[in-house]
């Protein structure tokens, strides 16, 4: 007989793999998992979603295949930092245009994406933010 604290520490622990598999860039087990009904919009304690994880990890196809589900582009963690920030802070180019073509916003979040493309002298990526 499978208990209610047997069933929420199989959905932590759940959580905990999906979390992974969008910083690890596991795209068939994220979209597996999402296909099968769990929320896009999951976040973790620290109020990073699975798209902020994917974007600051550097995962193009995870984050063009939730922002395709309906990801918000521009939704900030606990911290205030945004998916398009992390993606900046890493240096992750093709992230941060796919972010931006989905209308992620720049001067949201602090620091915010120009602020952090500016402060690491990523000039391709202020250029982006200028179109």
């Amino acid at each position: 007989m499978t208990t209610d604290t047997d069933g929420a520490a199989a959905a932590i622990a759940l959580a905990h793999a999906l979390f992974d598999a969008a910083r690890q860039g596991d795209t068939a087990t994220l979209t597996r998992y999402l296909d099968a009904g769990v929320p896009f919009t999951l976040t973790n304690t620290a109020g990073d979603s699975l798209l902020m994880l994917a974007a600051y990890s550097g995962h193009p196809a995870i984050v063009r295949d939730l922002l395709a589900r309906g990801a918000d582009a521009d939704q900030a963690n606990d911290r205030g930092q945004t998916p398009l920030a992390g993606a900046v802070f890493k240096g992750h180019t093709e992230v941060a245009r796919l972010l931006v073509d989905a209308g992620a916003d720049p001067d949201a979040g602090a620091p915010s994406a120009r602020a952090a493309a500016e402060m690491f002298g990523r000039t391709e990526l202020t250029e982006l933010f200028a179109r």
